[in-house]
């Protein structure tokens, strides 16, 4: 058991399926009407395109973590996984081209985080300059899982979508500021510029802070605007977890609790709405 969940989280196959719930909770909650099932597939297979491109990538150091060191030991599923899901990638977004201007945007955005890795001069240089990699990791998720499915559904943008991404936004950032806190050493040594990187523990408090304020701001928001108040409950109960596991999250660096619990959290409100609903 220990084996496939191992296997289950380093393949990426959790985390697209993270993104897969996200646009089921979007879709729901916007009550949207389109070719969903093939919106769901281009995610999920672009999501594990996308992430193990980014991993396969990742260079093996001596403070590397158990999961870079699994990667690092099956690269050449990581790059099979990739192929394979390009093409599929590339077989749905042809389906979706009707949508081509929406769509690029997210795929450019997404090859432009993993861009730096890759072994050239040219991308290399993308590293010293991303100060706001962690808010552009944020933009991606939420562009992708919460207006994209607006746009390709065609719905008319409404101030409702607007405080969901506002939302969606802030809570995915006050997690990444966790993941970037982690590995600020690394960055560092390596020459990686972040705004949480170079930024002392009060400040990056106060910016944590700030974030999960907005979310619950623009969440309880939605309460005015059309969502019941049980759907609001749901929505702000990953804000509430995420502050509680602050200050363990900045002592601990468990891969499971990073790659399962936080990245989790992403989804956490979308799985509750999807258990109530059935």
């Amino acid at each position: 058991m220990r084996t496939l969940f191992r296997f289950f989280i380093n393949t990426n196959l959790y985390i697209a399926l993270c993104a897969l719930l996200m646009v089921e909770q979007t879709n729901s909650l916007f009550n949207l009407d389109y070719n969903s099932t093939l919106f769901y597939a281009f995610v999920f297979v672009a999501t594990l395109c996308s992430y193990n491109f980014h991993w396969y990538l990742t260079p093996l150091s001596d403070s590397a973590s158990p999961r870079i060191a699994w990667n690092h030991r099956y690269r050449t599923l990581l790059l099979r996984i990739y192929f394979v899901t390009l093409f599929f990638s590339l077989y749905f977004a042809w389906k979706l081209r009707a949508h081509w201007m929406p769509l690029s945007i997210g795929v450019i955005a997404t090859f432009l985080y993993s861009a730096p890795k890759i072994p050239h001069r040219y991308f290399a240089l993308l590293a010293k300059i991303a100060i706001g990699k962690t808010l552009f990791l944020t933009f991606v998720w939420m562009y992708v899982t919460t207006a994209l499915p607006v746009l390709v559904s065609d719905a008319v943008w409404t101030f409702q979508h607007t405080l969901f991404c506002i939302s969606r936004f802030s809570l995915i950032y006050a997690i990444c500021i966790l993941f970037d806190y982690r590995d600020r050493d690394a960055d560092r040594a390596q020459g990686v510029k972040s705004m949480i990187t170079w930024m002392s523990e009060k400040k990056i408090l106060m910016v944590f802070l700030i974030s999960l304020v907005l979310f619950v701001i623009s969440t309880i928001a939605l309460y005015g605007v059309s969502f019941p108040a049980f759907t609001i409950v749901l929505l702000l109960i990953p804000g509430v977890i995420v502050l509680s596991l602050y200050n363990y999250a900045r002592k601990n660096f468990h891969d499971y609790l990073y790659y399962f619990v936080l990245d989790g959290l992403m989804m956490f409100s979308s799985l509750l709405t999807l258990v109530f609903r059935i």
